[in-house]
């Protein structure tokens, strides 16, 4: 007899989380609606140390400061929607306002399984994808985010 799948559906480690369903939530701002999130990665410089008399001839590599990259978001442009703008215009020199940026990727009933909170974040850049006159894809715009630090949070 054929397995029809229903006894895997109710472990909830069978299956792993899907990534299209997921929400991000800028402080002051509120949710916006993104159709891409990346650059949500840490990672440690690497310093290497070999004392003087030390019998093995390599080096010892030992954990740095830690990095983090810059992240993207891609979404869609709506007619009065200007608020990434308004807070890019606020950026000036050494007065930046930061927010927490919040990524949450969600389950099948919309609550949050997975969540990523970006420290002090500010626009960095934002740009418009290029526009067709042939094309039939929805007008995107790219924000890329600077910020002190990434943590999961739940």
């Amino acid at each position: 007899m054929a397995d029809n799948g229903s006894a895997q559906s109710t472990s909830t480690q069978a299956w792993p989380l899907p990534s299209f369903y997921f929400k991000v939530s800028v402080d002051g701002i509120g949710d916006i609606s993104c159709s891409e999130v990346s650059g949500l990665e840490t990672e440690f410089d690497v310093i290497e140390y070999r004392a003087g008399d030390s019998p093995v001839f390599t080096k010892v590599k030992m954990p740095g400061l830690r990095k983090t990259s810059d992240v993207t978001l891609k979404k869609g442009m709506f007619k009065d929607d200007k608020a990434m703008w308004d807070w890019l215009n606020q950026v000036n020199l050494n007065t930046i306002e930061r927010k927490t940026v919040t990524v949450s990727l969600l389950d099948e009933s919309g609550s949050p399984v997975k969540t990523w909170q970006l420290t002090n974040a500010w626009p960095k850049k934002i740009t418009i994808e290029g526009f067709k006159s042939d094309g039939n894809t929805a007008a995107i715009e790219t924000l890329v985010l600077a910020h002190e630090g990434v943590t999961l949070a739940s």
